[in-house]
């Protein structure tokens, strides 16, 4: 590497991803003042992530199921008591 292009913070930070209960080490200046045990023994600064590649569902493929209906039926569905209430008051 060339000497003096990186931040004085500059050293390998765990990011931990507490849904999946996993994370990567990357040389990172990312700000954090909390540290965590590793699998190699070693105690490193950690960044805590919400959301990763590995607890996304996008990424998973653990997608909530969505209503196969369309828009239309969700809406007669909905407000069809209402409508033959209407329909009998005329």
């Amino acid at each position: 590497m060339k000497p003096g292009i990186h931040p004085e913070n500059y050293r390998t930070v765990l990011f931990y991803d507490s849904g999946a209960q996993t994370g990567w080490l990357i040389r990172s200046c990312a700000p954090t003042s909390k540290t965590m045990q590793w699998e190699d023994g070693k105690e490193y600064p950690v960044f805590l992530l919400d959301t990763s590649a590995a607890s996304h569902p996008v990424y998973t493929g653990k997608q909530r199921e969505h209503n196969r209906e369309g828009r239309a039926s969700q809406f007669n569905q909905r407000y069809a008591g209402m409508m033959s209430a209407l329909k009998k008051d005329k």
